[in-house]
């Protein structure tokens, strides 16, 4: 039996980003609502990320999103909590109410229900706002082969950390 607790690609991602922060400098936020947890897990598991992740937010339901990062709910009620606006909002929220450097957030559509035509299950959003830049805000969908909701977590997963790289 293996004694890790994701997969090796997560975990191997999740070292490289623990590594090359810690070399920058630099300290992580997080802002997940359908990963729920998985980012921030993956860099608990490894040794010293303790020196690079500040603080992670799960906000799941629409109203957590406005409590807990602030995003208004023009937002949410105009474009959807999976809209890049939302993610961007709530990457912005995140890094606000925290101490980090940069700010990692996360919405989707993990399925099996929920998705639309406009939105279909596999649909992921994802921002990355960078304390002290006065550059556009990052924002990017994706859409991901719906095989299973593990699946599509785990590929959310995988980008949100390689955003988080130096």
């Amino acid at each position: 039996m293996s004694s890790a607790l994701l997969p090796e690609e997560i975990e191997s991602l999740a070292r490289r980003v623990v590594e090359e922060n810690r070399a920058a400098n630099r300290k992580v936020v997080l802002a997940e609502s359908c990963t729920g947890g998985l980012v921030a897990a993956a860099l608990t598991e490894i040794p010293g990320s303790s020196a690079v992740l500040d603080r992670g937010f799960v906000t799941y339901s629409n109203e957590a999103k406005q409590e807990s990062l602030g995003v208004p709910l023009e937002i949410i009620e105009t474009f959807g909590a999976v809209s890049i606006a939302c993610a961007w909002a709530m990457a912005k929220g995140a890094l606000e109410r925290s101490h980090a450097n940069i700010a990692v957030a996360i919405s989707g559509v993990a399925g099996p229900d929920g998705g639309t035509d406009l939105k279909p299950v596999g649909t992921v959003v994802f921002a990355r706002v960078v304390r002290g830049t006065e550059s556009e805000p990052e924002g990017e969908l994706k859409l991901f082969e719906p095989i299973s909701r593990a699946s599509i977590r785990r590929e959310a997963t995988l980008c949100a950390l390689d955003l988080l790289l130096p």
